[in-house]
């Protein structure tokens, strides 16, 4: 009897590039088993199965809090291709995401329109307000939000949502409040970081991958 691989082939001197594919498929979700995640991102996955919206702040979260100026006056930003990714993943797993920062840049705007987020609130000054108006449009309960800040201005929504985020390097107030603080800081994956959490909490992480692995 001949030997048969995983893919239904019979199996040779070397494997077939289905076998290759079901191997890295393998090694990919097993990886996760391995990691010690800790126990904050274990007491936070009941919070985190409940999300359909993710909010962000800006500045110390999306990027890593640097402002430039070109000659023209025009500010600069710096955004990190994973975090784009984990909320293209999050997107696909059915959660949407939008942005609410105190400030106004037009590469805010080109980025969110970038990542086809479905919130965007610049100038938000008073974030609740800004809040409380998604949360009317959406019919949405708090408890069905998360927000990510990293500052002061952050504090009256980070006390208000269902899973209140921050970022390695957000200030002790906020970390205080938060129910997850990343590993990774603003602008360096701590969003990648956060979605994968609501990733994993809504078990569509290996459906995800496997998307990626065929």
């Amino acid at each position: 009897m001949s030997d048969t691989g995983s893919c239904g082939i019979p199996g040779g001197q070397y494997p077939s590039d289905c076998e290759v594919t079901e191997g890295l498929r393998q090694r990919a979700m097993s990886r996760q088993g391995q990691e010690e995640r800790g126990y904050a991102w274990r007491n936070c996955l009941p919070l985190a199965k409940e999300i359909r919206l993710l909010l962000l702040d800006v500045d110390g979260v999306l990027t890593d809090g640097t402002i430039t100026y070109g000659n023209s006056g025009t500010e600069l930003k710096s955004f990190n291709i994973k975090d784009g990714f984990g909320i293209r993943l999050l997107r696909e797993a059915g959660v949407e995401v939008g942005i609410i920062t105190a400030r106004r840049s037009e590469a805010v705007e080109r980025r969110a329109q970038d990542l086809k987020l479905a919130h965007l609130y610049q100038g938000a000054t008073n974030k609740i307000e800004a809040f409380e108006k998604i949360l009317a449009e959406q019919k949405l309960t708090p408890e069905q939000v998360a927000y990510m800040g990293d500052d002061w201005l952050d504090l009256p929504l980070l006390s208000r949502v269902g899973l209140a985020a921050t970022v390695a390097d957000g200030v002790a107030e906020v970390k205080a409040v938060a129910h997850y603080v990343t590993k990774q800081a603003g602008g360096r994956g701590a969003v990648r970081e956060l979605c994968e959490l609501i990733v994993e909490a809504k078990e569509k992480r290996e459906e995800l991958l496997a998307r990626y692995l065929r």
